[in-house]
């Protein structure tokens, strides 16, 4: 039986702050580096991103060999140990990272080891690399380098380096050196092994679909007041129950989805109840789903808002990192969960198509992302009511979004 070596981490300047992993794979009988990973999260805290840079490094390590066992070495006494099964693991952020991470192989083939820093150099030169192209403006950095070396499927003559859209969110200021080199090699490298737009190879297999259907009315939509994770969660007026079950028509004859999964909201409960009946499917709950928590804006409109907290409302539309008054959710941290969700649920059903049942926020996360378009593209997007939109992910790690905004179902 194969063994790897996974060395991880992850890194982020000001915790949270901007953020980012490097992930290294080496052949355990001869030393041999055989992939390593890079990449920039946007703002994140240093142990989300040391838990990204732990799922990195595992899912290249089950490319290579799915029937392998891995020893992973961080310098995360925190991973080390919550990953061991000695420390809980309390942080929301970190619970469904760290239950994928230990889902990537079966229990008993991963092993863990703390390491001090100075033995974990090259995870560490790739974290900063990926935290340099970020700050440098570079916020869809994302690197895969593999060797030809021990037979590494699809490594091609020579090794690779493929540069994709990845979780970024908040733009940051460039600094100078190390920032504009980094940013400097990514623009090189995608100039030469960046994946043509729109097209994936043949041999990839079908993609994991996400058709995304936003909720249908509450009391509240057509006031278009904050309606977030943080307010009184309403159930769906008689015209959002009416749009559900129009939405639940027009896919029933479209006859595609195999699964549908919801935020726990209710608005979105009561939407993928009634889809389901149409599609004679049942309704999984993922929390990552739920929409951003608006704080004290949660019930306002937009002009009350911007009388009663105008600083914060300015500071909002300038970064997504800024969170709403009274200790909402910014846009940066829901990017991080709906990626982690993305992940969760393309490894979960690759090849399937899947019903997501979610908010304004997320949907509009999930096309940035799978774009790698910048933070501010989310206030560019118009999503109304029960609105269909679909991405396919393919198994390079590519995204193609193939429907934005669809209301045709909504019409008489």
């Amino acid at each position: 039986m194969r063994e790897f070596i996974v060395e991880a981490d992850g890194g982020s300047r000001g915790n949270p702050g901007p953020a980012g992993f490097g992930a290294v794979v080496t052949d355990a009988a001869t030393g041999e580096t055989l992939v390593e990973r890079a990449e920039y999260l946007g703002v994140v805290t240093n142990n989300v991103a040391e838990y990204r840079g732990l799922l990195a490094g595992l899912r290249a390590a089950h490319d290579l060999d799915p029937a392998a066992t891995v020893h992973v070495r961080m310098d995360s006494k925190l991973v080390v140990e919550q990953m061991s099964g000695r420390w809980k693991i309390k942080h929301p952020d970190m619970k469904p990272l760290a239950a994928e991470a230990a889902r990537v192989f079966p229990p008993g083939r991963v092993t863990y080891e703390w390491i001090p820093r100075e033995r974990n150099k090259a995870a560490d030169r790739l974290a900063n690399e990926a935290m340099d192209a970020g700050v440098s403006g570079e916020t869809g950095y994302s690197v895969r380098r593999e060797s030809v070396g021990g037979g590494v499927a699809g490594a091609g003559a020579g090794s690779r380096a493929d540069v994709e859209a990845g979780t970024a969110e908040a733009p940051v200021d460039v600094t100078a050196g190390t920032a504009k080199a980094a940013a400097a090699d990514v623009r090189a490298a995608r100039s030469v092994a960046a994946p043509t737009s729109g097209w994936s190879a043949p041999d990839l297999g079908a993609p994991a679909t996400f058709v995304l259907l936003r909720h249908g009315e509450t009391p509240l939509t057509p006031q278009k007041r904050f309606s977030g994770s943080g307010g009184t969660d309403p159930s769906l007026s008689a015209a959002g129950r009416e749009q559900a079950e129009r939405a639940g028509a027009a896919l029933a004859r479209r006859g595609t989805i195999q699964h549908i999964v919801s935020s726990p909201l209710a608005r979105t409960r009561e939407t993928a109840g009634i889809v389901a009946a149409h599609l004679g499917l049942e309704v999984t709950v993922e929390d990552g789903l739920r929409e951003t928590d608006f704080g004290a804006w949660e019930g306002l409109t937009f002009a009350e808002v911007r009388e009663r907290h105008p600083d914060d409302l300015n500071a909002w539309l300038a970064d997504t990192g800024a969170r709403p008054t009274g200790g909402g959710e910014s846009f940066a941290e829901t990017a991080v969960r709906v990626a982690a969700v993305r992940d969760k649920l393309t490894a979960a059903h690759a090849g399937r198509t899947v019903l997501l049942v979610t908010h304004v926020t997320p949907i509009k996360t999930f096309v940035r992302l799978a774009l790698g378009a910048p933070p501010e593209s989310l206030f560019r997007m118009e999503l109304s009511a029960a609105s269909v939109s679909a991405i396919a992910y393919y198994a390079d790690g590519n995204a193609s979004v193939r429907l934005l905004n669809d209301t045709s179902h909504l019409r008489a």
